[in-house]
């Protein structure tokens, strides 16, 4: 069943940014200017990406200015194949293309990557390839979704610590093996209590909670997260969950109508406050939760103030105010009508997001008065799989 692909995960702002793919001659005018000024960068942007006539992925690397303007790391494209990606300040990790293992690199203090260990996680049971990678708050923790248990027909949360002299981790044991998961779990302020959802058909969907231990071990917990009370003949079926720097969390629930199983109404967004033991409550309903215009919701990214919350989908990406417990609000229009497949948040109001369709790499300054397309965006990447973000500062 982990092969099924769900339909429901699956106006322009006006900017004057051209589309524009980053030539070496003007990164390297970026970067002397940088160098000149001494500006502290954003972030680092990693995509892992496909070249074009190439089975063999790569990553390619970006420093982000203050204004969101990416330059190219020296040394980039950085020939390592891998897809899924996951950063801790130190180290980057990446699922390799054997589909059995993780990789490490030492990010340099310039943002370049340097090969550090290898682990191989496959164990009797466990299903390839690995699925997406996250860490703890703490990046002492790394997890992945692996296919397991069932004859590989289910889904669970591995758990790894991570060796921070070395980079290579160690397999700590599995959250479940009875899950339909397909997503990160992500997890809200205390570190302890984490959330996904999945909406995998009329069957196969829920909110998952997982509770971290001592260890790093994270293991399912008998969740109470009731969905809203949905419109007269469909049912909710919650598909993404981001969680805030507090312990609210934001989930995407899509309606289906009870009779068709077709979503026929937009995605809708539903606000949860998790309590002491994990529980999930909301006073979210049908007629509070704004509706998206991104068609089918692909990915959910939490600004690391809790305010902003970015969508993405089939249609388009958008930005809403997050309220804690309250209801979510709107915020942006389409900030483009391109599929957007996955994004993430730096520590400056940047929002990346990539496009596997359209070849593309978006960045955006998002505030919760204003939002702008940064110089240079959109960027042309061949067959991008995966993006991560190293926000600054790292440590």
């Amino acid at each position: 069943m982990h092969n099924l692909t769900c339909a429901f995960l699956c106006a322009t702002l006006c900017t004057t940014a051209a589309f524009a793919q980053v030539t070496e001659e003007n990164a390297t005018a970026t970067q002397s200017s940088t160098e000149a000024t001494g500006t502290t960068p954003a972030a680092w942007v990693y995509v892992s990406s496909t070249p074009a006539g190439s089975s063999v992925s790569q990553i390619e690397a970006f420093v982000a200015a203050p204004n969101g303007k990416l330059t190219p790391m020296a040394d980039s494209p950085f020939k390592e194949n891998v897809s899924n990606m996951a950063v801790n300040g130190k180290y980057l990790f990446g699922t390799a293309g054997n589909g059995n293992s993780i990789d490490a690199y030492w990010m340099e203090g310039n943002g370049a990557l340097t090969y550090s260990a290898t682990t191989n996680t496959a164990l009797p049971g466990d299903c390839n390839p690995l699925g997406p990678l996250f860490l703890d708050h703490t990046g002492a923790t790394l997890y992945d979704m692996e296919f397991r248990g069932d004859d590989c027909l289910n889904n669970t949360f591995v758990s790894f610590t991570v060796n921070k002299p070395s980079g290579k981790v160690k397999n700590i044991g599995n959250s479940t093996a009875s899950d339909w998961l397909s997503l990160p779990a992500s997890f809200i302020g205390n570190n302890v209590f984490a959330y996904s959802a999945s909406c995998l058909g009329d069957m196969y969907w829920g909110i998952y909670g997982f509770k971290r231990g001592s260890s790093g071990l994270l293991t399912e917990i008998s969740l109470t997260a009731a969905p809203p009370k949905p419109p007269t003949g469909y049912f909710y079926c919650p598909s993404q969950a981001a969680a805030d720097p507090a312990n609210h969390v934001a989930i995407s629930m899509q309606p289906v109508n009870q009779l068709t199983f077709d979503p026929d109404k937009p995605p809708q967004l539903a606000s949860y406050t998790a309590d002491s033991k994990g529980n999930l409550s909301t006073t979210s309903t049908s007629a509070n939760m704004p509706p998206t215009a991104v068609v089918d919701v692909t990915d959910l990214g939490m600004s690391p103030s809790g305010l902003l919350l970015a969508v993405s989908g089939s249609g388009g990406l958008q930005v809403f105010h997050f309220n804690g417990p309250k209801p979510i609000t709107h915020d942006t229009g389409l900030l483009t009508t391109a599929e957007v497949d996955q994004l993430f948040w730096d520590n400056q109001n940047h929002l990346y997001a990539i496009g596997r369709t359209s070849n593309k790499l978006w960045v955006f300054t998002v505030t919760p008065t204003s939002y702008v397309q940064a110089p240079g965006s959109p960027y042309t990447i061949n067959a991008p799989i995966a993006i991560i973000v190293q926000p600054m500062p790292r440590y």
